[in-house]
């Protein structure tokens, strides 16, 4: 794990969700990004060397939709840079780690991505990323 890649934050609207961010940060979003496969659109803020990324939901199936239903808006998810994700995935399962998708899927950012289930991380959702190149 190199650093914290970005702190997933799930918001029932976005544009309301950039503005507190703006002001909070004092800067714009640099980027909204639509994940159609996964129902969320997404808004980033660089923050030092991380990122926030702001997830609200396009559908009510989706899994920020789920998330907002069951545990209302707030940290959704803290990913982490890796160099070689299917390494990290097969050392992580050695280690007793539960991986939602063993095999990587491209998420936003221009990233590879994988989770693992909060079962298996003190009930924090965890993102492993890797840089699609």
């Amino acid at each position: 794990m190199k650093k914290i890649e970005h702190i997933g934050i799930a918001v029932k609207d976005i544009s309301e969700a950039n503005k507190i961010y703006k002001s909070l940060l004092g800067y714009e979003h640099y980027k909204t990004e639509n994940v159609e496969r996964e129902g969320v659109t997404t808004s980033f803020f660089r923050c030092g060397e991380s990122k926030i990324e702001l997830l609200e939901a396009t559908n009510p199936d989706s899994p920020i939709a789920k998330f907002i239903k069951k545990k209302g808006e707030g940290i959704h998810h803290i990913a982490f840079s890796v160099s070689n994700i299917k390494k990290e995935i097969e050392r992580l399962k050695q280690e007793g780690f539960t991986v939602i998708n063993e095999e990587p899927k491209k998420g936003a950012d221009n990233k590879l991505v994988v989770f693992l289930h909060p079962k298996s991380t003190n009930g924090v959702l965890i993102e492993l990323c890797q840089e699609i190149e």
